[in-house]
């Protein structure tokens, strides 16, 4: 017997069509970013088997380095062990189910805080006090679960999904890109984090960096930085790319730099389900914005930056003040108003705005995303 869907996932009778066709489609309903039920299905359907980012590989340069992560409620420890292989795991003791290791460290081997079971970075149960007196204890079956691990362009991605197809295929094309507009990515290191605490659904952020219509009346820092007629946005599998070729000019009302290894204005891209990867003007550097949900109703934002050396020079600072001090906020303020104006009564669904050139105006990045969540949700809204 099939099991029944969740009833918010069905065409309601106020609902008008979610189509395949952009062109043709209205936007989600509103209850997909105020409910509670669909949130728990999200995390199973999407966070829990997609690839997922974790932090940058510079932050786990020697053997015994680890990090952290979070994914819903799983909790995840990436470890460079003995042999300098990246290897993740659930953070759990395979005893009671204490979380091993906090926030990032380096460890010789990873140490419950608990009974102080011990495991080698590979895994496997060192030691486990007073074992040797159980009868039939064998330590081959304590040994940590693992989570597949990724390095894509200097960034390390964990998947729960044993089975998942890697990253490197399922976006093939992608790394490609960052590295033209990135040529040094191998060499950058991480240099610092800003966090970003949004009262609004995660799907209301990514639905916001995917379109640049709103672009000329809330940034109008970022469209004297950015060449607005050569802004085109690209959907691809499961990312999408937005890109400028140029910038308006090197003195803009952002921040001033000098040409880099490339010219050009602006180059972003959205990874599925919820990570956005950016490179701006001058001096080499790459960061990414990943949308954290925390409920339904709230957001924590982590933006990671990656520049040689991981040393912030001072245009790279003015770069980074320009992002955490003029754009975040401008978007932050857009998205919080969205998530009050979805408890609307007055409002159910918009119409997608797609003009045939597909120019900087055009949605159709938005629909791609909203199509995703539609197929993992196996919602029906047509």
């Amino acid at each position: 017997m099939s099991e029944k869907i969740n009833p918010l996932l069905e065409r309601q009778a106020n609902d008008a069509p979610f189509c395949e066709t952009a062109a043709d489609s209205f936007t989600l309903p509103a209850r997909y970013y105020m409910d509670e039920s669909i949130y728990a299905l999200e995390l199973e359907s999407i966070f829990y088997s997609q690839w997922y980012y974790a932090g940058h590989n510079s932050q786990l340069a020697k053997a015994g380095d680890f990090m952290t992560t979070a994914i819903g409620d799983q909790s995840v420890v990436v470890v460079r062990d003995k042999d300098n292989q990246l290897r993740a795991f659930y953070n759990v003791c395979q005893h009671r189910g204490h979380e091993l290791v906090q926030g990032q460290g380096h460890a010789r081997y990873l140490v419950c805080p608990y009974h102080a079971w011990s495991y080698e970075l590979n895994g496997d149960l060192r030691f486990a006090r007073n074992s040797e007196n159980v009868a039939n204890f064998n330590k081959c079956d304590f040994a940590l679960k693992p989570v597949q691990v990724e390095l894509f362009c200097g960034m390390v991605f964990i998947n729960l999904d044993p089975a998942a197809v890697p990253l490197s295929k399922q976006a093939a094309g992608l790394e490609k890109e960052i590295r033209e507009y990135c040529p040094s990515v191998d060499t950058l290191q991480y240099a610092a984090r800003d966090e970003y605490n949004v009262k609004c659904n995660w799907k209301v952020m990514i639905d916001n960096f995917l379109e640049c219509y709103h672009c000329a009346p809330a940034h109008r820092d970022f469209v004297d930085l950015v060449d607005m007629k050569s802004y085109r946005s690209t959907a691809k599998g499961i990312y999408s790319s937005h890109i400028s070729q140029a910038a308006r000019s090197t003195s803009t009302k952002a921040y001033d730099f000098e040409v880099g290894d490339v010219d050009f204005g602006y180059a972003g891209w959205y990874l599925w389900p919820n990570l956005t990867i950016w490179a701006y003007p001058g001096e080499a550097n790459l960061s990414v914005l990943q949308m954290v949900p925390d409920g339904y109703g709230n957001t924590i934002e982590y933006q990671d930056w990656f520049v040689p050396n991981g040393k912030i020079t001072q245009q790279l600072k003015e770069t980074i003040d320009y992002q955490k001090s003029v754009l975040q906020p401008e978007d932050i303020s857009l998205c919080e108003s969205v998530q009050r104006g979805l408890k609307s009564r007055g409002y159910n669904q918009g119409r997608f705005i797609v003009d045939n050139d597909l120019t900087e105006l055009s949605e159709h990045a938005v629909h791609h995303f909203q199509s995703m969540v539609v197929d993992a949700l196996g919602a029906e809204l047509e």
